[in-house]
């Protein structure tokens, strides 16, 4: 079923995202959507997390209260979900615990593992099982009465398994690099199974009305170069060589594609080959220097803000903006960044200096300001 959906008022990020020149960079950030905002406590109340995630009216309110709190200043939106949705459709139980972030109760742990052969040979429906994604999506869409752009997203596949071997975050990633280094072909069995589920799940996203979507590799950077390159690159790869194909057989149009491999530093040069419209940048990135990597390629950047400085001074905040500002070379490009911090907002940010931050970013971007 195609929707129809009230006409676009703002396009600016769709027109960045393609390469084009434009008036201003669009700006939005990840996690704009979430905890920092008062009105989000509210919105949630005693519901769980994914309860949140699974209610399509829940999900839309929440997508939608950093756009009518930043009203004029935001130029994009992202889906109130998250990128464990995936493990969960493939049958396993992902639990959100309060002050420690996701849980897997029982988690991957070797080949041998009865669950690692139920899984890869489980037929997985991501159509039926993430129904409530697609639902939540054309319900924003229809909410946003054509604002801004939508982003549908999906987890990376080395992002995913961390997670599902790890069984939640970790600091030391003893359990997927034991999986890696002892169980390789195993490993990539699974990394392409789950590449081939965002890929579909990605195009569903599409259907119900994303206008944009963005792969989030959060622990790349976990990866040593030669690993990233046998366990990261081929499948975000993968979902950029199949994903375009994918909307064509469904009748849908090509959507910009972001990929974001967060701490792979190392890897900057390599993703901007991988197929991909957008690079996201972290702030570990000298926004000047991945300028000069990328060269001539049409690729766009995104990004970087260190998401720190809002906890700082109005003049702190001025100051990275500043410099983001001369290291993207705004002033003569006029194309090539869509603005962002470098990873997600952190807990009890101001929503007041999220919001300077953006007045300055239109401020010291503006056709005059050179």
């Amino acid at each position: 079923m195609s929707w129809k959906f009230p006409p676009l008022q703002n396009d600016l990020i769709l027109r960045a995202a393609w390469g084009h020149t434009v008036e201003r960079p669009p700006i939005w950030v990840m996690r704009q959507a979430g905890r920092y905002l008062p009105e989000y406590h509210e919105a949630k109340g005693s519901r769980d997390f994914f309860e949140c995630c699974r209610d399509p009216e829940v999900a839309s309110t929440l997508t939608l209260q950093p756009i009518e709190r930043y009203a004029g200043l935001l130029d994009a939106s992202i889906i109130f979900s998250d990128i464990l949705v995936i493990p969960q459709a493939m049958g396993m139980v992902v639990e959100m615990v309060d002050r420690k972030g996701p849980h897997f109760p029982n988690p991957l742990r070797s080949p041998d593992d009865r669950q690692y052969a139920e899984l890869m040979q489980r037929k997985v429906d991501v159509e039926k099982e993430l129904d409530y994604v697609y639902k939540a999506i054309t319900l924003t869409r229809k909410k946003l009465q054509g604002r801004v752009p939508l982003f549908g997203f999906c987890g990376a596949p080395w992002t995913l398994i961390c997670y599902m071997v790890e069984g939640g975050g970790t600091k030391l990633f003893k359990e997927v690099k034991t999986w890696i280094y002892k169980y390789p072909e195993e490993t990539k069995a699974l990394l392409q199974k789950i590449s081939e589920l965002c890929v579909e799940y990605l195009a569903l996203q599409v259907k119900a009305g994303a206008q944009l979507i963005q792969v989030f590799d959060s622990w790349a950077g976990e990866l040593s170069p030669a690993s990233f390159k046998k366990f990261s690159q081929p499948y975000l790869e993968y979902i950029a060589k199949h994903l375009p194909p994918r909307l064509k057989e469904m009748g849908l149009e090509p959507v910009p594609m972001v990929v974001f491999p967060k701490g792979a530093w190392y890897a900057l040069d390599a993703a901007c080959d991988m197929g991909y419209n957008i690079v996201g940048l972290d702030w570990l990135h000298d926004p000047a220097e991945a300028v000069k990597t990328v060269g001539g390629r049409p690729i766009v950047l995104q990004g970087n803000a260190d998401p720190g400085v809002l906890y700082g001074s109005h003049a702190a905040i001025t100051e990275a903006v500043t410099d983001m500002v001369k290291g993207f070379d705004w002033a003569n490009r006029r194309k090539g960044w869509i603005v962002n911090l470098g990873h997600g907002i952190t807990p009890f940010v101001n929503p007041d200096d999220l919001k300077f931050f953006f007045e300055e970013i239109h401020r010291l971007t503006k056709t005059d300001v050179q």
